[in-house]
Formats: structure tokens, C-alpha cells, sequence
């Protein structure tokens, strides 16, 4: 217990702040693969839930504010790429879902 004494011994509350936010961002992003497996484990096969994106999203959003934070270009890029993914995933589900409402049918 001692190493996180003095990890965080000497930190000011912006950088506890960020590393809030990053703890909070790392477990979001984590989250979407215990979904997963939930609902894989369900229905027996392996499947991705819709909650799986939006967990993705979320976590992935809240860590790009992280690595922006950091100024880390590397972790930057993958995050920022990975939200385009999420995204449009989510915008599939959202276009698949309004055609299946009554008076939007091709």
C-alpha cells in the first residue's frame, strides 16, 4: 500500500483529477469486454452486444481526454481512430433500428 503513498505523494489535484479520469476511463473501456462475454456466454456463441459499442465509445472518448492531457501522440491516435469505429457502429445500429420504425421502410 506504501507504493501508492508515494506514487501519488506530491501529485496536485489536476494531475489526481486526470488520473480520476483515466482509473474511470480504463475501467469504461474495460467494462465493454465483460459485457461481451456476459452476453456471449448467454446465448452459447460469441456475439457483440450493442452495449459492447456505446461502453467503447464512452471509455474510449474519456481516454482520448486523458491522452490529450498527457500529450501522448501515440496513445492520441489509436484512441481518436478507434472512436471512428465506435461511431460508426453505433451509427449503423441507429440507422438499422429507425428502419425498423413504423413510416421509415424503403
Amino acid at each position: 500500500m506504501s507504493i501508492f503513498v508515494e506514487w501519488f505523494a506530491g501529485t496536485t489535484w489536476v494531475e489526481l483529477l486526470w488520473l480520476t479520469v483515466g482509473f474511470m476511463a480504463q475501467a469504461m473501456f474495460s467494462a465493454r469486454f465483460l459485457v461481451q462475454w456476459i452476453a456471449s456466454e448467454k446465448v452459447r456463441r460469441s456475439i457483440v452486444p450493442e452495449t459492447f459499442w456505446y461502453f467503447s465509445f464512452a471509455g474510449g472518448a474519456m481516454l482520448l481526454a486523458y491522452a490529450i492531457y498527457r500529450r501522448d501522440p501515440v496513445f492520441i491516435m489509436g484512441q481518436a481512430f478507434g472512436l471512428m469505429v465506435y461511431a460508426r457502429n453505433i451509427y449503423f445500429i441507429w440507422i438499422e433500428r429507425r428502419a425498423g420504425e413504423p413510416g421509415h421502410e424503403n
